[in-house]
């Protein structure tokens, strides 16, 4: 107990002692009781002030002078700048296939074929019904012109002519919807062959002899022309710079020394679910015969930044969907801050714009801090 506590203790037990002497103290043996369990309480009720958690030691990097940024490098393929997917414009059960990947192939030429028993079958069907109905509309016309020597002459009615060309008028539209029918059916037999629409060579084959496809399948992939494109994936859209200003330099993975200029076609809107990265392609100026259609290439992308920091890869953490980092603060506070990241490696991130020389940035634990929460700037990260 405190002194402050003995103090007042003795100060009253003095008070009731001297009461006592005056009266008789056994009246006030109650009250003395009564304040004895009084003061314990009263020493007891001290006042606690709420403190605050203690502020949280926390590993950090000081950010250095801005380096200058390395071109970025990344693997590629080699695709054909125009690409046709040929598929069959009905079903059925694929009988041949006489062409695999590479082959080269001229215009018209026969790829593969379906099972036309069927096709076949309709299409003879419709030939008997169309000539079924051809010879029917040649007797009524010829009827309609007996009708029309004999009327002059009163040897029929005139309701026996208008019946002959009513007769004849149904049998034209019967030979018509057959004829149309004949065609459709030569033509849907014509679908059961995969005909190349112009030279190429076939970069894909999904379909083999033997499965049954639907209408509008993938069955071959034709490359046509001879322009060529690279195709390679990037972590972030903002490690290109913009489009009119790209000049990628392309070499052959296999031989370095085989080189082509490219210029930046397109990146995709939105990244692959699966692997979270984004499609770009560029066109390749004058490519070299060596880089032919699935070629493994290097990509070199200059740089989007002139300058920028470099970062160990575990300070990343996200604000809403954009980059950030944790720096501390003059006040030593977690402040959580927006940044532009422009490379990636396996242990670090290069941060283009967002931060400054100088600056703490936390390189571990971000995902347990929270903005404006007290650190204590603990180990310095090497």
């Amino acid at each position: 107990m405190s002194d402050e506590f003995f103090f007042s203790l003795r100060h009253c037990l003095h008070h009731m002692y001297g009461v006592a002497r005056t009266l008789s103290w056994l009246h006030f043996l109650p009250l003395a009781l009564l304040a004895l369990a009084i003061f314990p309480l009263t020493g007891c009720g001290d006042k606690h002030e709420n403190k605050p958690d203690p502020a949280r030691a926390v590993r950090y990097v000081v950010v250095g002078a801005a380096q200058t940024l390395p071109a970025l490098e990344r693997t590629g393929e080699i695709h054909a700048h125009d690409e046709t997917t040929l598929s069959f414009r009905t079903g059925g059960r694929i009988l041949t296939r006489s062409v695999d990947i590479g082959d080269r192939v001229t215009a018209g030429q026969l790829l593969a074929t379906l099972d036309n028993t069927t096709g076949q079958n309709q299409l003879d069907g419709a030939a008997a019904d169309y000539e079924g109905a051809k010879a029917s509309e040649q007797v009524a016309a010829l009827n309609v012109s007996r009708m029309q020597k004999l009327m002059p002459t009163g040897a029929i009615a005139r309701t026996q002519l208008d019946s002959a060309r009513a007769d004849w008028l149904v049998a034209r539209a019967r030979l018509k919807s057959s004829e149309a029918a004949w065609r459709n059916a030569r033509e849907s037999l014509g679908w059961t062959r995969l005909i190349a629409p112009q030279a190429g060579v076939i970069t894909a084959v999904n379909a083999t002899s033997g499965q049954v496809v639907s209408d509008g399948q993938s069955v071959l992939t034709l490359a046509t022309g001879e322009a060529r494109d690279v195709a390679f994936d990037i972590a972030t859209p903002d490690a290109i710079p913009p489009l009119d200003k790209t000049a990628l330099r392309v070499s052959l993975l296999s031989d370095p020394s085989v080189q082509a200029s490219a210029a930046l076609r397109d990146i995709t809107p939105q990244a692959d679910p699966q692997t979270r990265t984004w499609r770009v392609r560029a066109i390749l100026q004058n490519p070299p015969a060596a880089m032919a259609l699935g070629a493994s290439v290097t990509v070199t992308l200059p740089s989007s930044a002139p300058r920028g920091y470099t970062l160990p890869a575990s300070a990343l953490t996200r604000v809403g969907d954009k980059p950030a980092v944790f720096v501390i603060t003059p006040q030593s506070r977690a402040q959580l801050r927006a940044v532009v990241p422009v490379g990636y490696t396996a242990t670090s991130v290069i941060i283009a714009s967002g931060l400054e020389p100088g600056d703490r940035v936390i390189t571990a634990g971000v995902s347990t801090l929270r903005s404006g929460e007290p650190v204590v700037a603990g180990e310095v990260q090497p």
